[in-house]
């Protein structure tokens, strides 16, 4: 089956959003601890949004996890659909 005729399918989508979101939080998480593993342990919330979030940096912060967990949730779903 091509890859054309399986994402007309609705189990596509379905095995897509179990491979992918998961995927999506594990990535994100990884990615927090590795930025500010130390100010999460001390509870310094305040430093983690500095150095994560504040003035503009969400947007590749949340948009770059997104692509990556996008393209890796169909490669897989792809991949394992017969």
């Amino acid at each position: 089956m091509t890859f054309l005729e399986k994402i007309k399918q609705p189990l596509f989508w379905t095995n897509f959003a179990k491979v992918a979101i998961p995927f999506f939080i594990l990535v994100t998480l990884i990615s927090l601890f590795m930025n500010s593993w130390r100010d999460i342990f001390a509870g310094n919330f305040t430093k983690v949004n500095e150095v994560n979030f504040a003035n503009g940096k969400w947007k590749t912060f949340w948009g770059l996890k997104l692509v990556i967990s996008t393209f890796y949730g169909i490669w897989v779903t792809n991949k394992k659909m017969k």
